[in-house]
């Protein structure tokens, strides 16, 4: 409860923090906020034109499948790139300005959050021109996962931030494993694909139910399975709940070694 008290108190320095991060990504570029929807774009545009050439066999639709798979996944990275730097980015103001330092991690996933909600405009574009047919209701389900999404991200970068103001290499060792973490994720490929015996080793990975998630309410016109959407809210909940812990057990010593 003293979470909600604090953000509620400082909403204003939240409010500005979010701001500042969406007009920040772009500041100083000619098509500022327009890169939201280019650069998922130009991603396609690599994957739609090589993939196929490397697997024998692609998915019904596949750019749609993958603009679906895509702009989730960057939701999901810009957020961790950028939010596992933010306590040692502000260094400055923490030494100076007492204020909620969740403040920090949350006003990058937040802004995170928005330019997901921009770039779903590009999904919902290619899947009316994208011979998937017109849009179901199912879709207004999609800000709930969403939010999902952004609990579960806020989860891991609440974890990431403190911890990288002690261990400096947090994010390059991170970065390596979210690589990793992107060929572990059917983004550009069907999880079929793999064998069934081994198939439950992809859905340990909570991105697999997102990004399915969000390819049965856009692209399917369907409703996720109960089980998807239980494992989803239990994993979310864990991962908030130890990140926001390890954060608040580690911020007392940020002024000291940032």
């Amino acid at each position: 409860m003293r979470l909600f008290k604090d953000l509620y108190q400082y909403r204003e320095l939240l409010k500005t923090n979010v701001k500042k991060e969406i007009r920040g990504k772009y500041k100083g570029s000619f098509l500022g906020v327009l890169w939201s929807f280019i650069n998922p774009l130009l991603q396609v545009l690599v994957y739609a034109i090589v993939f196929p050439f490397i697997m024998r066999s692609s998915p019904d639709h596949f750019i749609v499948y993958l603009v679906i798979g895509i702009i989730p996944w960057n939701f999901f990275i810009t957020c961790m790139n950028q939010g596992m730097i933010t306590v040692r980015m502000n260094a400055g103001i923490i030494k100076k300005v007492y204020f909620p330092r969740e403040i920090l991690p949350l006003s990058v996933t937040l802004s995170g959050l928005v330019n997901f909600f921009i770039s779903c405009i590009v999904i919902i574009l290619f899947c009316i021109f994208g011979g998937v047919g017109p849009l179901s209701w199912h879709v207004i389900l999609v800000p709930i996962f969403a939010f999902i999404q952004f609990l579960f991200t806020s989860g891991l970068v609440f974890a990431f931030s403190a911890i990288n103001i002690y261990i400096k290499d947090t994010e390059y060792i991170i970065q390596f494993f979210i690589n990793l973490l992107f060929y572990a994720t059917p983004i550009l490929y069907e999880a079929t694909l793999l064998p069934e015996r081994i198939r439950w080793v992809l859905y340990l990975n909570p991105l697999t139910h997102l990004i399915e998630t969000y390819r049965d309410l856009f692209m399917y016109h369907t409703l996720p399975s109960l089980t998807s959407v239980g494992y989803l809210i239990f994993i979310t909940l864990i991962v908030l709940f130890i990140g926001y812990a390890i954060f608040k057990k580690l911020e007392k010593g940020f002024a000291e070694e940032v």
